[in-house]
């Protein structure tokens, strides 16, 4: 058992542990593996392949393994260390101490988008993009999208995701128009704002975490820590709605074999929802 912890409440040993940690996996070319990963798990609605990471019900019980697996990784490096969460709702400006040169680095330059400053900087020669996905070298990033600002999720927004009663409904992709899951991934929005929740963090980065290659950027680890916790928030307040669809879509519908009911093994691992359903195994939020 351990704490993923509010990256704001890290000492400066803790971040330079986890910075360290990063550092030595992306060395020894685990890192990209990760990266890959995700790149070849994100499945469109379009696409009639399984869809197991996005854009379908499984999507959080998906990532909490994927970080389980990345945060295992980083602990064979330095047993101490653990994935803090960026709570954006409450760090969301460009001035926050995450984006300092001690942490994760801040935004791109004009023009390219090169990250510049910070640990994970390409001239500093410690992180150079190679998942040979991308043609880029380098991390790049646009906070905020200054030439079409754009703003992180308000706490409001994020309560707004946490009161819908069920889990998932039909048609259990990014059109599904109520439900805790899509609230927060966040492709069902209405109105002016077409992005939510988790992807209009994504589009607020911008830059490589705008991508199927996302993890590229390390922020992605705190981003998705943060999300993980959403679902722990919601599962307390509502212990009785459980995770759905609960049993194997019937072969007349458009989803079945596509997406992944409570007890249907999830690729690459072979892991049902069912079993990560409840964190407090691994880890607890501070």
């Amino acid at each position: 058992m351990y704490t993923r912890k509010n990256q704001r409440n890290l000492t400066p040993a803790e971040k330079r542990r986890l910075v360290d940690a990063l550092l030595t996996l992306k060395r020894s070319g685990h890192y990209d593996e990760f990266v890959r990963m995700h790149h070849a798990f994100y499945v469109p609605d379009g696409d009639s392949r399984p869809r197991p990471a996005h854009m379908t019900p499984s999507f959080f019980p998906w990532h909490r393994r994927y970080l389980l697996e990345f945060e295992s990784a980083l602990q064979r490096i330095d047993p101490g260390v653990s994935i803090p969460y960026w709570d954006w709702t409450a760090d969301d400006t460009p001035a926050a101490s995450l984006w300092a040169d001690d942490f994760m680095g801040g935004t791109g330059r004009v023009g390219d988008r090169q990250v510049m400053t910070g640990p994970f900087a390409y001239r500093n020669g410690n992180w150079r993009i190679d998942s040979r996905i991308t043609d880029g070298r380098y991390l790049t990033r646009n906070l905020g999208r200054p030439s079409a600002p754009v703003s992180l999720p308000t706490a409001d927004e994020v309560a707004e995701a946490l009161s819908e009663p069920w889990y998932d409904m039909a048609p259990w992709d990014s059109t599904s128009r109520g439900g805790f899951r899509n609230a927060i991934e966040g492709w069902s929005a209405s109105g002016a704002e077409r992005w939510r929740n988790h992807n209009r963090v994504h589009r607020w980065v911008g830059g490589l975490m705008l991508g199927s290659t996302s993890p590229n950027d390390p922020v992605f680890w705190l981003h998705h820590a943060f999300i993980d916790l959403l679902w722990v928030r919601w599962q307390r307040a509502r212990p009785a709605a459980g995770y759905l669809p609960s049993d194997p879509l019937p072969p007349s519908d458009p989803q079945s074999g596509r997406i992944f009911a409570l007890h249907e093994p999830m690729p690459p691992w072979d892991e049902p929802p069912s079993l990560l359903l409840d964190h407090s195994r691994h880890y607890r939020y501070e």
